[in-house]
């Protein structure tokens, strides 16, 4: 059973804001330990982030369903499975987390807390990386939902982890997490100038996974959360 709203938001920022740090710290400690070789510190980042999102999903997934993106969050509430307005508190959460994350991540590491990404990440090939990489996690979580719950965070961890290397932007599939890593000139930051068509495409994405989902998993009565 999912839990009453404030217990709810408590969930998402505490998910969210460790997602980030997991993002942004392994990023630092990869880059740190690599010596150079970006792949080593990429494989760093993405083991790291992936086992972090099954922990976070288990421990959170029962009180608010686990969501720290504002496009599953919005796909929720397209559904009906969320209220506009829950979704509204959500999505706010989750950006204000998401940033606190980072800067958490850079207090640990002994970084300037306040910093702007110089990292572009720009073209044809990431924004559609992105628009694959959203619309697979969607596709992910709406699958499992309809037909294998239990199976949500070992899937969406695993999907994460894979998404890293198959696409060319790295799978951020999040618009906090895209606004947030503007805010860390690190290993994963990106530019400020590259979030908005980051965002465009993950909620293109989000689209096209929802009518996906409505003709592969037709929805049954569910209660709004």
């Amino acid at each position: 059973m999912k839990g009453n709203l404030p217990a709810r938001l408590i969930a998402e920022a505490l998910g969210t804001a460790f997602l980030l740090a997991t993002v942004i710290g392994s990023g630092i400690m990869g880059d740190k330990l690599a010596g150079g070789n970006v792949a080593i510190a990429l494989l760093g980042n993405t083991i790291s982030t992936g086992a972090m999102l099954v922990v976070l999903i288990l421990i959170f997934g029962p009180v608010s369903g686990a969501h720290f993106n504002p496009a599953v969050s919005i796909a929720f509430a397209a559904r009906g499975e969320l209220s506009w307005r829950d979704c509204a508190a959500y999505i706010s959460v989750q950006f204000v987390a998401a940033v606190a994350g980072v800067w958490a991540a850079h207090l640990m590491f002994d970084l300037p807390v306040m910093q702007i990404s110089e990292k572009l990440r720009t073209g044809g090939a990431q924004w559609f990386s992105e628009f694959v990489a959203t619309l697979g996690l969607l596709m992910t979580i709406f699958g499992c939902v309809a037909r294998a719950p239990q199976a949500v965070p070992y899937a969406v961890g695993l999907y994460i982890t894979s998404a890293y290397w198959f696409t060319a932007s790295t799978s951020f599939a999040n618009p906090a997490v895209t606004i947030a890593r503007s805010m860390s000139n690190t290993f994963a930051g990106i530019a400020p100038s590259s979030v908005v068509a980051f965002i465009i495409a993950q909620l293109a994405g989000m689209a096209v996974a929802s009518v996906a989902a409505k003709i592969l998993w037709p929805a049954e009565s569910k209660p709004r959360l």
